[in-house]
């Protein structure tokens, strides 16, 4: 099957204004409901959940979209984030303790139409 490669580049700006509008409920609405993500291999978590820690313990996070990857049936969504982790840490899926570090990650997440629990 074709992707529509307008809409997943429209759908992956959308999903990277959602991180910086530190709004959790925006970033989850990009994922199926009660779609969950596993940080650095932990357990399964709400989606709501995890973008709250985010915000929390990075309450300066900012997304920014590096690249979106299209190979066959795969998509891979290119990112990096960065913010001062100076919050109070969230749930524990991000930090436990304030660091006043600022961090800038870069990753890459990839899906095909059958695994993704992103929204279509």
């Amino acid at each position: 099957m074709a992707h529509d490669e307008t809409r997943i580049r429209e759908f992956a700006r959308s999903y990277t204004a959602a991180w910086c509008s530190h709004d959790p409920a925006r970033v989850a609405d990009h994922f199926v409901t009660g779609g969950t993500i596993a940080i650095n291999g932990g357990d399964p978590t709400e989606i709501t959940e995890v973008a709250q820690s985010f915000v929390d313990a990075f309450p300066d996070i900012e997304v920014f979209m590096d690249d979106v990857v299209i190979e066959g049936e795969a998509v891979e969504y290119h990112w990096t984030f960065t913010g001062t982790n100076t919050g109070p840490g969230g749930t524990g899926k991000v930090s436990t303790d304030a660091s006043g570090r600022v961090v800038s990650p870069s990753r890459g997440a990839a899906a095909t139409p059958a695994e993704s629990r992103l929204r279509r």
